[in-house]
Parts: C-alpha cells; sequence; structure tokens
C-alpha cells in the first residue's frame, strides 16, 4: 500500500526501544548496530568534547533505556559514561552533560551502578557552572540516600559518603561545598542521616571563611528539627496525673462559699502549670546534644566571633549559638560574658537578641559573681528612670530570666530596688517587676521585703535554697507520705465505723455476703488536715519508708501529684490569711531554651505615634472605593445639573432656598405622590 510506512528500526530509536523491552532476544542484531553506532560517536565526542552532539545524547539515552536487557553487551557502559564525565566536565556541552546524567540516573534507578561511585561522581559535578544540573544532582543525591536507607540503615555506604562529604565541606569551590551542607542537612532534617557523625561533620562548616557556607551551617544549629509524629504522643504514654473534674470534684463537694471558689481557681491555675511541666519535651535542637566536645567548639567559636569581620547579623548568630551550648551544656565559659556586656545597651541594635543570649547563657553551675556582673550591666543601663517604659521592661524581664538560672547572682538589695516598681505607672513596668517579685516568692522568699513575700504555702515553707553546685537530689519520691496518711486514716475509719455490708442479691450463693468500702469526699479533706500536722522530717522520713517498701501504681502516682499541687495552693499551717496567697499566672515552666516573647514580653501594647496610626488608617482606606455608588452621566461631556451642584455647597449658602427649607414640611400628599414618582422612575429604568 501506498500510504503504508516501512518499519525504520535503525532510524527509529522509540520505537526500537519499545520493541526490544517486549522481546529482547528477537532484536540482538539492531540493538548491535546502534551499539557499534555508539562506539563510534564516543570517538568523534574525544576529539571535539567541547561541540553538542546531539546523535549521541539520543544514542545514550537509548542504550540506557533497555540496559537491563543486554547486561553482557553493556557491561562496561557505566564505566564509560563516567570516565568521560571525569574527564570532559567542564568542557562538554551542558545539554549533552545534562543527558549523560540523565543516563546515570536512569542506570542507577534500575540498579546496575553501584551507588558510592556515583554519587561521588556526581558530588564532583557539583563544581560545574550549571544551575540546572547542580539541581538535578542534588535531589537525586538525597532521593538516593534515603531510597538506600528506606529498609535499614546502609552503615557501609553512609561511612562512606559522609568521609567524602568531610572532605567537600572543605573543598575550594565553595559552590560545591554549600551544596555538599545543604544535602547533610536535608538528610538530617529527614532522619535519614541523624547520627553524631553527622552532626560533628557540620560543625567543621562553622569555622568556614566563606560566609553562605557559615550562615548555613549556624541556621541548621539555631533551627527548628521536624517536629515527631503526632500519633507517637498517645495518652497511654502521658503520665496520668489529675484532671480538671478531679478539682471539680474536691473543691465544688460541700458549701458553695467564696473560699471555696477562689480555692478551685487557684487549684486550676496550679493544674495548668504542672500540665505544661508534665508534657514530654521534644528538644527541636536536638543537633546541639550530639557535638562531642562541646566545651571545645564553643571556646573556638567564641575566638572566631572575637575576631570576626562578618556582618553584625552573622555575630548575632553565632552568640546565639554560644549560648545555648552553654547554657543546654552547662559550660564554664568566662571569657562570653564580657564580651556580651559590651554589647548590652538600649540603642544597640537587636539589643533584645542579645539579652537573650546573656540570659541563654546562664546556669547554675557558673559561680554567682560572674553573672552579678552582667545583672548590674543590665540593671545600670535599662532598669533607670531616664530610658523608656519599653526599655524598663526588657531589662526586668531579662534580669528575672537570668535569676531564674542563676538565683545567687541577685544581690538582695538590687531585687529590693526592682520590686519597688512593682507601682510604677507603665502598666508593663509593673507586670515585668510583679513577675521577679513572683518568681523569687517560690526561689527564695526571704531575700525579699516580708510585704512581697505573699502569704506562705506548704510547698514554700518545703523548698530549701541551693547552695552553689548543689544539685538538690532526693532518695524518694517527694509526696508519697500521703499513701501511708490515706492508709491511717482508712483504717481509723474502719474501726470506728466498721464495714458496711450489703448482699449480692437472689443470684448470690445461700445469702454470701462481700464487704464494701464508701469512700467519701470528707476523707481527702481529713488527709490534708493529718498531713499539715506532721513535721516536715517526718514527712520525709514517712515519703522514704513508702518509696522503698512498694511498689506504685498509676492511682498512687495521681495521689501523690494532687496532694503535691495541694501543697502549693494550702496556706503554711500556723500562717496568718491576712496576705494574699502568690499568684501563679506569671509563672511557667522553663525549658532548655528561651525565646525572645520571654524577653520581650509586653502586657500592654504600646501607644502608637500620630505616623503609626495616619498609616494605619491609610491602609484602611484601600479598598473603600468598592462600596461607593457609582454615578455615571448618559452623556459625559455634559454640564452638573443644579441638584448635583447644591450637594457641593456649604449648607450655610443653601438654608434660605426653598427646597431644603419646605423638605421637612411636606405634606402626607406630597410624599405618596414623591414616592409614586420614585417608583415609576425605577421601574422604566430596568
Amino acid at each position: 500500500m501506498s500510504g503504508r510506512q516501512n518499519n525504520k528500526l535503525p532510524n527509529n530509536l522509540p520505537q526500537l526501544q519499545n520493541l526490544i523491552k517486549r522481546d529482547p532476544q528477537s532484536y540482538v542484531e539492531e540493538f548491535l548496530q546502534q551499539y557499534r553506532h555508539y562506539q563510534s560517536n564516543v570517538q568523534i565526542f574525544k576529539l571535539q568534547p567541547d561541540k553538542a552532539n546531539k546523535e549521541l545524547a539520543d544514542l545514550v539515552m537509548f542504550l540506557a533505556q533497555v540496559a537491563h536487557c543486554y547486561l553482557q553487551h553493556l557491561s562496561t557502559f557505566p564505566q564509560e559514561l563516567t570516565e568521560l564525565l571525569l574527564s570532559h566536565h567542564t568542557i562538554v556541552d551542558p545539554a549533552l552533560r545534562m543527558t549523560f546524567c540523565k543516563a546515570l540516573i536512569l542506570l542507577r534507578n534500575k540498579d546496575l551502578i553501584d551507588p558510592t561511585g556515583l554519587l561521588e561522581l556526581f558530588f564532583e559535578l557539583l563544581r560545574c557552572h550549571d544551575k540546572l544540573l547542580r539541581k538535578t544532582l542534588y535531589t537525586h543525591i538525597v532521593a538516593d540516600i534515603k531510597n538506600i536507607n528506606s529498609k535499614h540503615k546502609n552503615n557501609k555506604v553512609n561511612t562512606s559518603l559522609q568521609n567524602f562529604m568531610y572532605t567537600m565541606l572543605r573543598d575550594r569551590n565553595s559552590t560545591a561545598a554549600k551544596i555538599s551542607l545543604d544535602v547533610m542537612v536535608e538528610l538530617y532534617k529527614r532522619n535519614i542521616w541523624n547520627d553524631a557523625k553527622t552532626v560533628n561533620v557540620i560543625t567543621t562548616a562553622c569555622f568556614s571563611k566563606e560566609a553562605k557556607i557559615l550562615v548555613a551551617a549556624l541556621k541548621f544549629f539555631l533551627g527548628t528539627d521536624e517536629e515527631e509524629n503526632e500519633g507517637s504522643d498517645s495518652e497511654s504514654e502521658q503520665p496520668q496525673g489529675p484532671s480538671a473534674r478531679d478539682l471539680m470534684t474536691r473543691y465544688s463537694t460541700g458549701k458553695k462559699t467564696t473560699k471555696n471558689k477562689k480555692k478551685l481557681e487557684k487549684a486550676m491555675k496550679v493544674l495548668k502549670k504542672h500540665k505544661k511541666k508534665s508534657k514530654v519535651e521534644v528538644f527541636n535542637f536536638s543537633a546541639i546534644h550530639l557535638i562531642h566536645d562541646p566545651q571545645d567548639f564553643s571556646e573556638k567559636l567564641l575566638k572566631q566571633l572575637e575576631t570576626s569581620k562578618e556582618r553584625f547579623e552573622v555575630k548575632i548568630m553565632m552568640m546565639e549559638l554560644i549560648s545555648r551550648l552553654v547554657g543546654i551544656h552547662e559550660l564554664f565559659l568566662f571569657n562570653y560574658y564580657p564580651f556580651v556586656q559590651r554589647f548590652l545597651q538600649p540603642h544597640q541594635r537587636e539589643v533584645t537578641k542579645i539579652l537573650l543570649c546573656a540570659a541563654q547563657a546562664s546556669h547554675h553551675l557558673v559561680p554567682p559573681e560572674i553573672i552579678e556582673s552582667v545583672i548590674g550591666t543590665i540593671a545600670n543601663n535599662f532598669v533607670t528612670d531616664r530610658n523608656s517604659g519599653e526599655a524598663v521592661t526588657v531589662g526586668i524581664n531579662a534580669i528575672k530570666e537570668v535569676a531564674a538560672r542563676c538565683p545567687l547572682a541577685i544581690t538582695e538589695d538590687l531585687l529590693h530596688d526592682l520590686a519597688l516598681y512593682k507601682k510604677h505607672k507603665d502598666k508593663n513596668v509593673m507586670m515585668s517587676a510583679r513577675s521577679l517579685i513572683q518568681l523569687f516568692r517560690n526561689l527564695n522568699p526571704k531575700i525579699l521585703h516580708k510585704k512581697d513575700r505573699g502569704r506562705p504555702t506548704e510547698a514554700s515553707v518545703e523548698a530549701k535554697v541551693k547552695d552553689y553546685g548543689e544539685l538538690g537530689a532526693v532518695s524518694y519520691i517527694p509526696g508519697a507520705e500521703v499513701l501511708e496518711v490515706e492508709e491511717e486514716v482508712k483504717d481509723g475509719e474502719a474501726e470506728e465505723d466498721g464495714w458496711e455490708s450489703a448482699s449480692i442479691g437472689d443470684d448470690g450463693e445461700d445469702g454470701e455476703w462481700v464487704d464494701v468500702y464508701h469512700s467519701s469526699d470528707e476523707d481527702t479533706g481529713e488527709v490534708a488536715e493529718k498531713l499539715k500536722s506532721v513535721p516536715v522530717e517526718e514527712r520525709e522520713a514517712k515519703a522514704a519508708a513508702v518509696s522503698s517498701s512498694r511498689l506504685l501504681t498509676q492511682d498512687d502516682f495521681k495521689k501523690i501529684r494532687l496532694a503535691q499541687m495541694a501543697k502549693e495552693v494550702n496556706a503554711a499551717p500556723g500562717k496568718g490569711t491576712k496576705r494574699k496567697a502568690a499568684d501563679s499566672d506569671e509563672e511557667e515552666y522553663r525549658g532548655e531554651l528561651l525565646t525572645l516573647r520571654d524577653i520581650e514580653k509586653l502586657h500592654k501594647k504600646p501607644k502608637a505615634n500620630k505616623e503609626t496610626r495616619l498609616a494605619t488608617a491609610m491602609a484602611g482606606r484601600t479598598d473603600r472605593k468598592e462600596f461607593v455608588k457609582k454615578r455615571t452621566k448618559l452623556n459625559p461631556h455634559a454640564s452638573t445639573s443644579n441638584k448635583e451642584k447644591r450637594r457641593t455647597k456649604n449648607f450655610m449658602m443653601m438654608r434660605h432656598s426653598q427646597s431644603v427649607r419646605t423638605k421637612g414640611k411636606r405634606s402626607f400628599r406630597e410624599k405618596q405622590i414623591a414616592l409614586r414618582d420614585a417608583l415609576l422612575k425605577k421601574k422604566k429604568m430596568q
């Protein structure tokens, strides 16, 4: 037939590729013909590697597609492509180079190439000045390493690649080193290479002379990791503590008095605080915990920071990383505090971040005299009447966060002076001072003025001020004495009242009886009263005896937590109730890391100035034209009518006009006629 085209397999590679995949043995001759054609084109390419060769590109992709069908004939094909790229990757045509790389990726997906050699080749190709190629190679490297470790960790391949990346980070080509760092960071975030070796290889990038590599490494340690799956935080893994319903049942039974209502409100506040503490803390900055020698790492970073000529933003990032290392690992880096003090000025740019660094680098093992100078600098430069309310607020907040981690560093006189700001006219300053007072009501109320201590609670009486370096570890479960006291109460009631008996009923066996004990909410109050009468030393002895003599159940731990929470609400025995109890609204659970919210905590939004108010008003007027009634004329060139002119005139000019004077004096009949005319006009327009 004239319209039918003949078979053109030698020239139609897609058709031949399709037929070979269906029946490889029937098309061996055609394949060998194309393979010889490929070999001749390779020889031509070696003579002129910088010229484009579309025919060679098509043959390379064809062979890569059918390589799994002729393994014996193409056993050396991957190695030939690798050698061609290694020898000529800097001068080869970009399109042909991309084709070679895609062919190798295709062969790797078919598991015809060893991953180690191919990935090392691709890391070498990252030096090429081809953005599209680098992006393609980056995507493949991450995906390939992910697939290698999908079923189980391939430690052999991972170790060899990590060692190669360690050398790549020190490569002279900054682009290749930066992409290598990005690969390691991405693999860490995907939980593929989340081991200590990867983290410690990334630490070497923090001392790079290239700014973009340094910033990328700092952002890795300062940034957040991927959060854990919500499904893993099941209720069974969470500690079973008292619920709001338990507190409602405990405090709402009995008379509905104002006293019981206030006790319930305080208990709910304490419950909210304990819920924050009971949550399993997810370390978003876990990479910092995997550093082998954080002391040496922080010392090198500080030395680099002192002589650095980078931008101020980069220096701030280095200061943040050093402060987190010192605070999390509780390091001794005494030269860091005088360096930070130089920047503690209200006019300093990014001063809140610097205050955050000073607070984060404080911990209970630092000698108090060193932290005392930091607190004194903050107080002298920020907490003064010549500064604005915002500056005083952040100063007091910073002192509070430093003192929370190193309570012995603040002097009694300075604390008394700061407490006087509780009556300041600025609400932000006032609330910051009150939060500082509240902090020391729990840490060390003795150094406060008597009027600032608040009503002592059982928990505050039992609390002890720790000396420098004291850890305060105990060998028993605090609060376990409540179990022994509760048993004593039950035994006493059983002896007095006996056991109440109840019959099983008609389904029982010959009048068999069982013992049933009815508990009431009065038992809780009786246990609390009895606990108040027990001295502190005897409580500790009872708690130690219970902790070592029995296995505690979840219900037992629930009772212990309820008793411990009650201590923070109930007044200490023998103390009056004249002064109000300490309010726990300002107390928050402090984790390993601070945030700018802790320093910049403003309880009242500052008053906006005229420029800010004007900008806000103008921003709200952008879309007002949509809601304005549009008045269009049939003839745009026509003049305005007298009615339209009257709208723009001053009222004083129109007050004597007949239309203005008689508008409000129309009769009912005139109004009917006007309404009729308006409706007829509207109907005609429709």
